[in-house]
């Protein structure tokens, strides 16, 4: 592999997400043109930090990154900057280690209100830049040529592709509200379900409402024997649902709040405000091996309180993403998720996310490397009343593909 990444530091107050740091790693290499070359990157903490600042550089304390080239004395060519790359002679493709104290990372993740992994990644991107002969020490004019070669990269990485493959679950809801509308047989979400795993999907989303307005008992029991992905069970922390989710065992839960005058599912669960009750209900769950999942506003107070009671899962809501009507509010609102989704990942939570994503909002959620999985519905329904429920799936699940895919 091109990059490898290996820890030699303990990071208890964060999650450290190494598959996101070597893609990002790999795309700086490509973009350098050097992307046949081997590339270290080590994190440790300040206290092996400080020993490799004082051994090399005769320079007290830590340092946030320091970079060592495979070859001082290697043949040198110039690029259009004046910056040197040591490559031609190489023997070997490598270009040497980069070095990163996470425990200096995180303070100045703080200090410039930065993710961990963003500030990371301009460590990585700095590091780099060093091995290939960019060195801001020797004069204001090269300091201004790194800086700039380094928001260049940046740049790209921010409109660059994950590599990540992003799943899609399918929520066959709808199609039990179809049958209801008539109290019939047809169309059976349970058919529906079949179609969509075929067409690709990852998981078969089904929530049991309390007043059964779609999804009905019989259709969860015959779902559990059918589905051959992974079967998700939205449901409200009541009684009756909470002793129906632990006699048919789905392969996860995801709590829901509800309301029955209610259309659909208007907003995520205050977890914060319910931690007790909640928690009793993930503690259920996970004697019976049910894992949770507790879908939640973009909000760092029911991310940490979910975190808190046991959740294994958050599903991040995405309706006022979808919903919104003007490009600045829908860009406030997509920065908001993903800042979330990041921190969530970074205390442990595995992240999903849901709620009113169609086919013109679906890629930039997708693409985020941190979001594990998304639950689309209605608009796979709505999408399938014209072109068949095989077709409406497939188009979306390459919509998430090609967004979480490298450009």
């Amino acid at each position: 592999m091109p990059v490898t990444l290996s820890f030699h530091a303990d990071c208890p107050n964060c999650r450290i997400n190494s598959r996101l740091l070597q893609r990002r790693a790999s795309t700086l290499l490509r973009e350098c043109r050097v992307s046949g070359h081997d590339l270290s990157i080590r994190l440790v903490n300040d206290t092996e930090m400080s020993w490799l600042n004082e051994h090399y550089r005769h320079k007290s304390g830590p340092t946030n990154v320091l970079s060592f080239p495979l070859s001082e004395n290697a043949d040198e060519g110039t690029d259009n900057h004046g910056a040197n790359i040591q490559l031609a002679q190489i023997p070997i493709k490598e270009l040497g280690d980069i070095v990163i104290s996470v425990d200096t990372a995180l303070r100045e993740a703080k200090e410039f209100h930065q993710s961990l992994h963003d500030r990371l990644t301009w460590l990585i991107t700095h590091g780099l830049l060093h091995l290939l002969g960019y060195d801001h020490e020797l004069s204001e004019a090269d300091a201004g040529y790194m800086l700039d070669k380094e928001h260049e990269l940046l740049n790209k990485l921010r409109h660059s592709r994950s590599t990540s493959m992003t799943q899609l679950a399918i929520n066959v809801d709808h199609i039990a509200t179809i049958r209801q509308a008539r109290g019939g047989v047809e169309p059976d979400p349970v058919a529906a379900a079949a179609i969509c795993e075929m067409a690709g999907a990852a998981g078969i989303v089904v929530h049991l409402r309390e007043d059964r307005r779609h999804i009905q008992d019989r259709d969860v029991r015959l779902l559990r024997e059918t589905v051959k992905t992974r079967l998700n069970l939205e449901m409200g922390a009541n009684k009756e649902i909470i002793d129906i989710a632990l006699g048919i065992r789905p392969d996860m839960v995801t709590l829901v709040p509800e309301k029955r005058q209610e259309l659909t599912t208007e907003g995520g669960l205050d977890v914060a405000a319910q931690k007790k009750m909640l928690a009793k209900t993930i503690n259920k769950m996970e004697k019976a091996g049910i894992p949770v999942s507790l879908f939640i506003d973009a909000d760092i107070r029911q991310i940490k309180a979910a975190h808190e009671i046991g959740a294994t899962f958050v599903e991040i809501h995405t309706g006022r993403y979808c919903d919104a009507i003007h490009d600045k509010v829908r860009e406030q609102e997509f920065q908001t998720i993903a800042a979330m989704a990041e921190e969530a990942y970074q205390i442990g939570l595995r992240v999903f996310a849901g709620h009113g994503l169609n086919y013109q909002t679906t890629a930039r959620i997708a693409a985020l490397d941190t979001i594990e999985e998304l639950s689309i519905g209605h608009a796979i329904v709505a999408r399938a009343a014209f072109t068949g429920l095989d077709r409406a799936v497939r188009d979306m699940l390459a919509i998430v593909q090609e967004a979480s895919r490298i450009g």
